[in-house]
């Protein structure tokens, strides 16, 4: 088990290290700071679940606390999530090494 947990946090490193490359990209061709943030990366890869979500928090929570994970997601970097997301994976898949040798308990 902890090494699919590993193997998640590489995957997610690879992505946050190519939503870095891609806002690096974009930053230098606009000649401003252009990140890319959960929201817009959401709505690419999944584009009909926003409109899911949005429903659904609006049916079993209230209409107006849409808007407030709306304004998170907006405010996150893509990038950042992807990062913190591969630490907790690769610490939930940490192992530590096994002391061999004279003194080892």
């Amino acid at each position: 088990m902890k090494a699919v947990f590993r193997f998640i946090s590489f995957v997610l490193l690879a992505a946050a290290v190519g939503v870095g490359v891609l806002d690096s990209v974009r930053s230098v061709s606009t000649s401003s700071v252009d990140l890319l943030s959960v929201q817009d990366v959401w709505a690419k890869i999944f584009p009909a679940s926003p409109a899911m979500a949005e429903g659904l928090v609006a049916h079993y929570i209230h209409p107006e606390a849409w808007r407030w994970v709306e304004i998170a997601l907006s405010a996150v970097p893509a990038f950042a999530l992807l990062l913190a997301l591969s630490l907790l994976c690769w610490m939930v898949g940490y192992r530590k090494r096994r002391v061999v040798g004279r003194f080892s308990a």
